[in-house]
């Protein structure tokens, strides 16, 4: 929507609730200036970076946590810890409770984000290798795109399909480079996250526009809190605190803080500033990310196909930063 800020400056001027509206119309997005001259789509890219990168650690990490700490604690008591932190900001910023139009969307945020992708994704970090679930969680770009058509009503043009086309293609160099071509049961609890993952993200985009990503998040974290507490309270009433060393309980702390929480900041944002289908495509270099801190922190080789697959994922991710969304 294009707002006309040349008015005649002869026109009455009447205080009523349109007037005022009409106002903080003036003052959107797409007309502050952003940090490094930036436009409203670039800073949208930026942002959606930023979040990359921040959740690029998620798989690795959990591959360290989950097989000393259990995938299902890992995945919902990384949530609850996480909804502390949401409670803690929303109180301090006397935060209102979102109006009930907004309250089923927050649902679907934290069905995707809080409980599907987190839990299904750690379950299988119990056993498969980091690289294998990085390569399987690359889906999640395309599946967000097609999410974005049916929840945030995003249109986008031929040339944007066909570099997301590229990007499984790519996607799909990695399973073969990895010797993921036969599914496992694993593969189904990730691909479920998948699914999961896009509801949330696509969701959380559409509702950053009105809420803000940062509010988005920790009123899904809100809404999720009391089946969070009675979860992990039965788990750790049945099991007791799970046992492992500090590499677990710190790579815990960090899904908890980051990947569940201030990871969105900046991704939610970056979502709605550039198109919940466009920005959601810089996702096809997670992978490669990924991939490096598996080497490094897990000791996993990258062979030549999967540095050459690689390649083609950045490249991918490169055309779509050219392409427009409607």
């Amino acid at each position: 929507m294009e707002v006309d800020i040349n008015e005649d400056s002869s026109a009455p001027v009447t205080d009523t609730a349109a007037h005022r509206a009409a106002h903080r119309a003036l003052t959107p997005s797409d007309v502050v200036a952003h940090p490094f001259g930036l436009s409203t789509g670039g800073m949208g890219l930026l942002l959606g970076l930023l979040g990359v990168l921040t959740f690029s650690f998620t798989l690795p990490l959990t591959r360290v946590a989950a097989p000393d700490l259990g995938g299902s604690f890992v995945g919902m008591g990384r949530a609850l810890l996480a909804a502390a932190l949401a409670i803690g900001v929303l109180v301090a910023r006397r935060e209102r409770l979102p109006e009930r139009r907004h309250w089923r969307g927050i649902v679907l945020v934290a069905l995707g984000t809080v409980f599907g992708f987190g839990l299904f994704s750690s379950i299988a970090m119990q056993t498969v290798p980091a690289a294998h679930g990085v390569v399987v969680v690359g889906l999640l770009p395309a599946a967000t795109a097609v999410m974005a058509v049916v929840r945030a009503g995003e249109r986008p043009k031929l040339p944007f399909w066909i570099a997301c086309a590229a990007g499984v293609i790519a996607v799909l160099v990695f399973a073969i480079a990895q010797g993921a071509g036969a599914l496992q049961v694993e593969d189904g609890w990730l691909l479920a996250a998948v699914a999961m993952g896009a509801l949330g993200y696509a969701e959380g985009g559409r509702l950053s526009r009105e809420l803000g990503g940062w509010r988005v998040i920790s009123w899904a974290l809100v809404f999720s809190a009391p089946f969070l507490v009675a979860i992990v309270g039965a788990m750790l009433m049945r099991d007791g605190v799970p046992e492992g060393d500090a590499a677990s309980w710190w790579s815990f702390l960090y899904l908890a803080a980051f990947s569940m929480y201030l990871g969105f900041f900046p991704w939610y944002r970056g979502l709605a500033l550039g198109g919940v289908a466009r920005v959601g495509q810089i996702q096809l270099v997670q992978p490669v990310f990924s991939l490096v801190w598996a080497a490094l922190l897990l000791g996993e080789h990258i062979s030549t196909g999967t540095a050459l697959a690689s390649l083609l994922v950045i490249a991918s991710a490169a055309l779509t930063r050219w392409t427009r969304s409607t």
